[in-house]
């Protein structure tokens, strides 16, 4: 079986992103898949998960802090300031994003009371 994380690391061509954006915009619309994210959204992430999301935060704070017109630039652009972010500051981002998954894990309790509030 395949794991996020498998699937997280895997790199894909323009073009399957976008084949998958398309596939993945039509399924979030089915019913099922609604009810999926209602029931994930009530349950507590496992460590791994809550790691992957610190390191996307901590990436976006970076990237937020050199780059303010990243959402502006065009996808080679945008490639190429990720390769270069990762070449320089990897171990910060690590550093980071592991500080960041202790306090995700401690707000992960009222991150689901609001889901639950939110539900009702």
């Amino acid at each position: 079986m395949k794991t996020l994380s498998d699937i997280y690391e895997k790199t894909v061509s323009a073009v399957q992103r976008r084949k998958q954006a398309r596939r993945m915009s039509k399924m979030a619309k089915s019913p099922a898949f609604q009810l999926k994210k209602k029931k994930a959204m009530l349950r507590m992430r496992n460590p791994t998960k809550l790691m992957q999301i610190a390191r996307k935060k901590a990436i976006q704070s970076l990237r937020d802090k050199f780059y303010p017109s990243y959402k502006e630039m065009s996808i080679q652009q945008r490639v190429k300031i990720d390769q270069l972010l990762m070449q320089k500051y990897g171990g910060k981002i690590d550093k980071i994003s592991r500080k960041l998954a202790v306090k995700l894990k401690g707000a992960e309790g009222s991150r689901i009371a609001r889901a639950k509030e939110a539900l009702k």
